[in-house]
This record gives C-alpha cells, structure tokens and sequence, in this order.
C-alpha cells in the first residue's frame, strides 16, 4: 500500500489523550520540580540561604565554601523526587542544549555505594569542548572546557535527573556558549542603566533587563511526518504544492482550539508550570496547524533559560499526543512562517519601568532618556542586531509579508514621534524652565497620554514600542533568544555609557544637570532620525527609502554575519566587556559552518527525494498513461484513439519535460556543492551556497510542485499540504 496512505488513515483514527490535571489550583504546583527560594530556604542553612540569595539578588560573588552545604540540600530535596542523576545543563552554539548525565553514586570503600553529591561537582565540570562549535578555538585533540554554575536561574528537575543551568568556557576562558556572553550583556546594561538613573535620584542600585517571549509553533501528526523524510531530516518541506484551502480565510488565527491540540497544550502548561515557566497565553495562529504559547515576563536570563526549555519540553509532549512540534521558522511554503516575538525591557531594584512615562517632569525626562538611548543603540547597530537573529531558517521568514522585513527600523507611534520632535526642534527656553525646589517642569505634556495605547500597532516593524517595552519582533521561532538579547542590551548599554559621558563633560564645564541632559538627548534625536520608520515596511519604497538612509538592507545571510566584525561591533562588545575579537571571530565561523551545513543537508535530501521518490512515481504514472494511449489506438483506432488520448499525451510530454529538468536540475546541485565543496574560507563557502546552491534548489521544487498536480493521487508517496495542514 501506500505509504501515504497508511500514514493519512493512522492520523485519522487518533483520539485526544486524556490529560489529568494536578488536583491543586496552578498556583499551588507551580515551581514544584525547581529549587526555588521555598525550597531553599527550605533545605539550606540559614546563613548558607542569606549569601546565595544575595548573589543571585545583588550580584556579589560566591563564595565557594558555601557550595557542599547547597550541593547536600539540593540532593536531598531531588532524591525525595525521585532523581538519581545530575547534570550541567548549557547552551553551546548547536541553537539547542546539552547535558551529560552522572548518578549520585561513589564507592563507600566497602564494597558498597553511597549517594554523594559535592559542592565541587555543583559548581563546575569538564564536558568535552572540542565536540562542541567553537570555531577553531578548540582543536580537536585540544579536550578540555568547563562548565560552570549559574546561581541566577534555578536548578530544576527534569524525569530522574537534577538539571543544573551553566555556562560553558574553553580551557583558555572563551565563552563556547550563549549563557556566558548573555550573562556580561546584562551586567552591562545593568551597570549603564543604573549610573543614567542616577540622574533622576539615587535610590536606584541595579536594573534588570526582562523579556517575554512568543512562541510560535506547528504541529503535525507524527505519523505523517514519518512519511515525510524532509520534515524529519531539514524540519522543513522541501516540496509540495500549496493546498487549495489554507489561511486565506482567516478563520484559524483565535480560532476553536483543536481537540487534539487542547489535550496537548493542557499536558504542556501543567508541566511548564512545574518546571516554574510562568505559561500564560495560548492560541491559534493564523496559519493552519500553527499555535502559539507566551509566558509572563521574566528576568532576561531566565526567560532565556525557560524558552531553551520549553522548546525541548514541548517536543516531548508532542511525542506523546501523536504529534511532532516544527519549530522551523519556515516549514511550509505559502503560508505564514513562525517567529518568536521578544518584548524587552528594563526596570529598576525599586519596581521603575524605564520605559513607562511617570507622574512627574523628572521621570518623564528619564522615559525620554531611555527611550532615545535605545533607539540610538539600535539605529548604531542595525546591521548587528538583523545579524543576531539571521539564519539559514530565518531567512525565509523574513520579508515574506508576514514577518518582519530584513532592514531593523524603530516604530514608536505618531505620539511618541511628535513627541520627540518638539524635543528636538522647540527652543530649549520654552521647553523646560527652573521652578526652585519644585524641579523642572517639561512643556511635553503628551507624555502620560502614551498610556491611552491611541497610537496604532505597525505589525511590520522589527522592532516597535508598544507600550513600556520595545517588541523586537524578528527574532526565529527556532532561535536561541539570548543571540538577539546579547546584541540589543549590550547596544543600549554603550548608547547609555556614552549619553552619560557626554552629560557628565557638559556638568563638568558648568552647564545645569537637566539642561545638559536635554542637550545630548536633542543631539541624539536628531542622530537617530534614520532609524525612525511608522510606515509600510513590505513596501518597495520602504527598501529604496532605508538604503538612502544608510540602514543595512543586505538579504544575503552569511553577508550579514559580516556585522560581527565591522570595527564598531568589535568596540562595542570589548567596550562592554561581552565578548573579544577572538571569541566574534570565532562565533562567526561557527555561525558560516552553520548556515553552510544546513543548506548542505536540504541539498542532499532535495536530491535523494526527487530521484529516489518523485521520479520513480512520476514515469510510474507516465508508463500508465503510455499503455492507456496505446490501448486506445488499439480499440479506436489511430486517428480515432490520438484524439481520445490528447490530454493523456499532453501530459506524458508535460511530465517527461519536467522530469528532463529536475534530472539536470539535482545534477546542477550536485555539481554546485561540488564546487562550493573545495572552498576552505567559511564565510566564502557560506557565500557559494547561498548563491549557487540555495537557487538550484528552488528551480528544483518548482518543477516538483507542478507534478504533484498532474501525477495520480494514488501513486504520490509524500503526504500533501491539504493533509498535514489539518489536523483531524
């Protein structure tokens, strides 16, 4: 039988899985497998609690002795659940996680064993580095990294093993990961927020960047994506033509949420929210087959943490409801792709959100600070930041009119604009005048009104305020967050560092404080101008328009990692102290290799798949139609019999047509990896497969998609758009 087939009728015979809530209200198993301040307390000594809390609270370092007493707690508190074995648990630059699992057991030296867990093995260990991207930082007969604790997100529990989050570094002491440089980012930001605050008041002493994300999602019954060896192997579909219905009808975005899919998102949310991710939101998307799940806002670092987390997570579930989870920014052609929404912020120690205006002339003053800093960090760094969230995956969800464009451009609303052009352009006399003790009163009273959300929502900004917070909206469903987040908090801490250098040298020569701060900020609106964009961002104008504003327009992928190693991206993150030209050197190889190897594997598989599986089928049917025209003429006769068989002989020369160009076409491909193949520099081979590769791929699948039309439905072995798309 067909495979297809078989994998359409088995999709179609499963139920809904039953799903048994937890008898207590969420609230109450919330954290239950995280060794949270509860159980810390809990299973701590007291003086042992005060100092790590105050690491994690206030950043102050640990103290080493401390950590056999957090290493006893912890493994009482996991073998009461069940655990038998530890893990660090990091992120290295593969876009997943890694874990190598060790038991809680040692020699007693009498023959028997003991559980032992010491603070040593808490804080650090050895994982093998030279298996791991490093872009030559690591040879391969050069072992040797370490992996290393990090108090501020918690250790959690995952099956029978205690999950530990770390960092991880070479034996030389480069970041092999994306914890490390994301970690520094935050401490940058921090410190330069902190001092900029300063300004307004004193009672400020650190701020925090948060984040929530939006993930987006398809699923996809796991029997046919078996049948489907692209999904499996590239997470994509390398062919098939678009099913007649699909997301024109708008009517699956919030739509009725799917049994199926129901029973699933129940199982996920009750073991998210044990794992401590706060999962708040969940829907619908407006393509068919797609959801999405958005948590409420954490500190950066942990919603990292929990996103890298749940991602594996819902994999997991989705195994077990018959489905299998297509994070792949692109899976399908012809319908909306999945991003991963960031929305960022910062606050302070005293509960301030920067960017929210305030109920006094001082605090709006500091809004207005935040807010032009920002959009100077990104308008200094927009090639960086669209470089930090491209990919080989990304790229074909980027501009497709249902994501961002590929050019960063700041969207702020009409007030806010009008805002800053009265900042900028009123005489500085009427804009602010000295009242004594009372302070400045600001002449920009549409400040509070931004609460009012009466400015629309430009859906085709990467990166848009939206109301005491700023959407970075470009990000990958498939990304590591803490790529886009290590570039955006270290920008908009050297835009901060340097407003706060250039106030404090017009203070020193005897300028008033608010006078010179409102003098830099009119500088940088003026400077940051370009980056303002409230328009159509599909639109071809828009393109032309941001070239003549100087904005990085590159398309090309491994062209736009070159931003990595522009002079200004350089002194930024060793300004900032994130990372050295060795270690962006390095990472950019990594992230070339990357790009090169997937679209080496599309490749491959494109051509395993159209010779091995469309060709055979498709002269299969060919031969069909041959014998039907040959029998006819035998019945009918020949005059008779050609005009009974015409469509049947327009379709065997349209097939044997199109098979001669997809036979040339994957011997093209062949020979185009061929040539790219022999190139040593990554970034040029990375270049060659992105213009000479990439192409040959998609003259391919054209030619497929068209048989997929002719060819009879019963002979076509991979299961179509109308039939992984709607899930039954």
């Amino acid at each position: 039988m067909n495979l297809r087939f078989d994998a359409v009728a088995e999709a179609s015979r499963k139920k809904p899985l039953e799903v048994k809530a937890p008898a207590e209200r969420p609230s109450e198993y919330f954290g239950k497998y995280v060794f949270n301040r509860a159980k810390m307390y809990k299973y701590l000594p007291a003086d042992v609690f005060t100092k790590l809390t105050d690491v994690i609270d206030n950043g102050t370092h640990l103290d080493r002795s401390i950590a056999d007493a957090v290493a006893t707690g912890m493994k009482q508190w996991a073998i009461e659940n069940g655990v038998t074995h530890y893990t660090h648990w990091f992120q290295p630059l593969t876009e997943g996680t890694a874990e190598k699992h060790d038991a809680f057991i040692e020699h007693d030296g009498k023959g028997g064993m003991i559980e032992e867990f010491s603070g040593k093995l808490l804080v650090q260990q050895e994982p093998d580095a030279s298996s791991f991207p490093s872009g030559g930082i690591r040879n391969t007969f050069e072992a040797r990294g370490y992996s290393a604790w990090d108090p501020t997100s918690p250790v959690f529990i995952m099956d029978d093993t205690l999950c530990i989050p770390t960092i991880f570094i070479s034996y030389t002491g480069e970041a092999l990961d994306y914890k490390a440089p994301l970690l520094r980012a935050l401490h940058a930001v921090n410190v330069a927020a902190t001092n900029v605050c300063q300004y307004f008041g004193s009672d400020v002493k650190q701020c925090h960047a948060n984040l929530g994300w939006e993930q987006e999602y398809f699923l996809v019954d796991s029997d046919l994506f078996a049948a489907r060896p692209d999904l499996i192997m590239t997470g994509r579909t390398l062919m098939g033509h678009n099913s007649a219905k699909n997301q024109q009808m708008d009517d699956h975005y919030f739509g009725s949420i799917p049994e199926r899919v129901q029973s699933f998102m129940k199982d996920l949310e009750i073991q998210a929210l044990e794992l401590g991710i706060p999962c708040k939101t969940r829907h619908n998307e407006v393509a068919p087959n797609q959801f999405e799940l958005a948590p409420i806002f954490e500190e950066c670092n942990l919603a990292v943490d929990h996103n890298m987390l749940l991602m594996s997570l819902m994999k997991k579930v989705a195994r077990k409801h018959g489905f299998q989870v297509l994070l792949h920014e692109k899976p399908f052609d012809g319908i909306n792709g999945s991003g991963k929404h960031n929305n960022w912020s910062l606050s302070t120690d005293t509960g301030i959100l920067l960017y929210k205006p305030g109920k006094t002339p001082m605090e709006n003053l500091r809004f207005v600070v935040f807010i032009v800093e920002t959009l100077m960090g990104v308008y200094k760094h927009n090639g960086l930041l669209k470089a930090s969230i491209m990919s080989a995956t990304n790229a074909h969800r980027l501009g497709a009119n249902e994501a961002p464009p590929a050019i960063i451009s700041a969207f702020v609303g009409k007030q806010l604009s009008d805002l800053l052009n009265h900042i900028e352009k009123s005489d500085k006399k009427d804009l602010f005048k000295l009242e004594g003790k009372e302070g400045v009163i600001l002449d920009i009273p549409e400040i509070p009104e931004i609460l009012k959300d009466n400015t629309d929502r430009n859906r085709t900004s990467p990166f848009a305020f939206t109301g005491n917070r700023f959407e970075f909206r470009a990000v990958g469903s498939e990304a590591n967050c803490a790529s886009a987040m290590i570039v955006l908090n270290t920008a908009v801490a050297e835009a901060l560092t340097n407003f706060k250098s250039r106030v404090d040298a017009l203070i020193s020569k005897g300028e008033e404080k608010t006078s010179a701060l409102i003098d830099v900020i009119r500088e940088d609106i003026k400077t940051s101008t370009p980056i303002h964009f409230e328009g159509n961002g599909y639109s071809d104008e828009w393109i032309a328009e941001a070239k003549k504003r100087g904005l990085d327009s590159e398309s090309s992928c491994p062209v736009c990692f070159d931003r990595y190693l522009d002079a200004d991206s350089i002194h930024m993150f060793e300004g900032q102290k994130v990372l050295s030209q060795n270690e962006l050197t390095a990472r950019n190889e990594v992230k070339w290799e990357t790009y090169t190897k997937k679209i080496q594997i599309e490749a491959r598989v494109m051509g395993d798949l159209a010779m091995n599986h469309i060709l055979p089928v498709t002269t299969h049917y060919q031969s069909q139609l041959a014998r039907n025209v040959q029998s006819m003429i035998e019945i009918f006769g020949r005059e008779e019999g050609k005009e009974l068989t015409s469509r049947n002989v327009k379709l065997i020369k349209e097939i044997a047509e199109r098979n001669q160009k997809i036979e040339t076409g994957v011997e093209e491909l062949i020979n185009a990896r061929k040539v790219a193949n022999k190139i040593e520099d990554p970034r040029t081979k990375a270049v060659a497969y992105h213009d000479t590769v990439a192409p040959k791929m998609e003259e391919i699948r054209y030619q497929i998609d068209h048989l997929e039309l002719l060819v009879s439905d019963e002979l076509w072995t991979l299961p179509k758009y109308r039939e992984l798309l709607f899930i039954r």
